[in-house]
């Protein structure tokens, strides 16, 4: 009898252990602190629950049984199964595998976006002042937080935190703050018609992350594109540049005849007469001690820059390039190229096959000048579809054997020059221009053309440094004027080449807006009906006429 009453005694006293383990329980979720006392509990009473399941095992030889077996089996199972599933649940926590199936890849973040937020050198939190959260603009600030750590985002009520609102400024619900350190800046205000920007906001972060700013300089004084707004006006581009951390300026070469020493880039938009002598001369200067130049050449024009551009290899032929493949997508006619083919080259490595056009351009021709590195950006479509016409009075424009070329024709060129810049300690005059040969181009017996002769020893002793001088040469400049500019890839095309001559190539491209194909189907009212008369009688009895047959066959 001592002996049974033992064995009881000893089973009550093993319930103990879930007593003990739910006062843990209780004690750790109702202070929210998991200290001593807690933990003391827990472990108490995991200890006698598990020596009260091992003696009752032993006494009653329940691990021999068949259904113990049998349950352990399940058990180890069941926690096999949710040790899996919580290993999925934590890979997908760590890592985000998402597909975006829309064509135009509307839920992806551009590559220049992951790129610039990929390298974050700070943290950076976008402030969003308004009430409601709209899901789109949500998903976008996720897409951008994904990319790393550093990029935070929060919704504030505006009169639920004044004191933070008064601290940024805000005027208006809906407005969009950029913060890093002590820099604040304003993105945009969304509201329901306009809703959170990728490219501003990437615009942005790009110029509170950049904490140097490039000069671009347009030449004036010779009939250029302008600046302001205004007819055939190149003002939406400046803009552009401006929201890419560009400062504008003009520049009139006939007044200071010379380029500025801060000058990162010099543009030529579409002079309709000639450069006097001294200016060509300044920008040759320019690009002898590491310039970078955008000139963007229309036809029907003589901007007398033959002689800088015969350095590079470059001639500006006098035809207009004709296309008559894309006259009908585009509407303007064949004497506006439309060019979907690039170059393999920085500024056009994510166009694939975009559009961009390029209404009254002239070709270029391109020869190899020993230390010019050339790569041709714009290749119209092969002949019949393109050629350069030589009579450009004719209405009727015809491929002429004799006079015109056939395509496919070159509208666009990058290139590179190395220069050599001499140490401060050795001045010396400034040489002719004087592009260094390659190794390369040195073992060949192709002479150097007399407007470049070669450089002395004097000019390539161990005290100089090489720079680079970058040259683009556009046989166009409407695609960049107002209206034109944020048309297809036009807008990229111009961005593009003012950030690789600006040399900042740790700067994120031009990103071109994503916006939806339009798969809407525009019925007539007869074809309206039809559908209708389809679906709702035609399609039910043939299914019933089907049922009808084989209920026959059947009986």
């Amino acid at each position: 009898m001592k002996i049974v009453a033992k064995k009881k005694l000893w089973k009550y006293l093993f319930w103990l252990g879930p007593f003990l383990i739910a006062v843990g329980l209780t004690v750790g979720l109702v202070s929210e602190q998991w200290g001593l006392i807690p933990l003391v509990f827990l472990i108490t009473g995991i200890v006698i629950s598990g020596l009260g399941i091992i003696w009752q095992s032993y006494e009653t030889n329940w691990w021999k049984r068949r259904s113990t077996q049998a349950g352990t089996n399940a058990v180890v199972a069941t926690l096999a199964v949710l040790a899996i599933l919580g290993l999925i649940n934590f890979l997908g926590t760590r890592y985000h595998l998402r597909s975006d199936l829309t064509e135009s890849q509307l839920f992806t973040l551009a590559p220049q976006s992951r790129e610039l937020v990929s390298v974050l050198p700070q943290p950076v939190k976008v402030w969003v002042f308004d009430i409601n959260q709209n899901p789109q603009d949500r998903e976008l600030l996720e897409n951008y937080q994904r990319q790393s750590s550093k990029f935070k985002y929060e919704y504030i009520d505006p009169q639920a935190r004044p004191g933070l609102a008064e601290k940024f400024g805000v005027k208006d619900y809906g407005e969009v703050y950029l913060e890093s350190g002590d820099k604040r800046q304003l993105v945009q205000t969304v509201n329901q018609n306009e809703r959170l920007s990728e490219i501003r906001l990437t615009s942005r972060l790009q110029q509170l992350t950049n904490s140097t700013t490039a000069k671009v300089y347009l030449l004036q004084g010779h009939g250029e594109r302008q600046l302001s707004a205004g007819k055939d006006a190149i003002s939406q581009a400046v803009q552009g540049l401006g929201d890419k951390n560009f400062t504008t300026s003009p520049l009139n070469l006939g007044e200071t005849s010379k380029v500025p020493e801060d000058a990162s880039v010099v543009i030529v938009a579409g002079p309709k007469r000639g450069l006097f002598e001294g200016e060509v001369k300044a920008l040759q200067e320019y690009l002898n001690r590491g310039g970078n130049l955008l000139l963007m050449i229309d036809p029907n024009t003589d901007p007398k820059l033959n002689s800088l551009l015969q350095e590079w290899g470059v001639r500006l032929d006098n035809r207009l390039a004709v296309d008559v493949s894309g006259e009908s997508v585009v509407g303007l006619g064949p004497a506006a190229p439309l060019v979907t083919e690039y170059g393999q080259h920085p500024i056009t490595k994510d166009f694939g096959n975009g559009n961009s056009f390029y209404p009254i351009a002239r070709p270029l021709e391109i020869t190899s000048v020993p230390g010019v590195q050339s790569t041709p950006l714009l290749r119209t479509k092969p002949y019949p579809s393109s050629w350069a016409e030589s009579d450009l009075q004719s209405e009727k424009l015809e491929f002429n054997a004799d006079k015109d070329l056939k395509g496919p024709l070159t509208l666009g060129v990058a290139l590179t020059r190395k220069q050599a810049a001499k140490s401060a300690s050795t001045p010396q005059p400034a040489p002719t221009p004087s592009p260094l040969p390659s190794p390369t181009t040195q073992s060949k017996a192709s002479p150097t053309p007399p407007a470049s002769p070669a450089p002395t020893p004097s000019q390539t002793s161990s005290s100089q440094t090489a720079t680079e001088s970058r040259l683009v040469v556009l046989g166009n400049s409407s695609f960049a004027t107002d209206g034109l500019f944020q048309q297809q890839l036009n807008g990229d095309v111009f961005l593009n080449s003012v950030t690789w001559l600006s040399q900042q190539d740790q700067q994120p491209l031009s990103i071109r807006p994503k916006e939806p194909k339009n798969r809407r189907i525009t019925l007539t009212t007869t074809q309206g009906n039809l559908l209708i008369l389809s679906s709702l009688l035609v399609l039910p009895l043939i299914g019933f006429a089907i049922a009808v047959m084989i209920w026959w066959k059947r009986r």
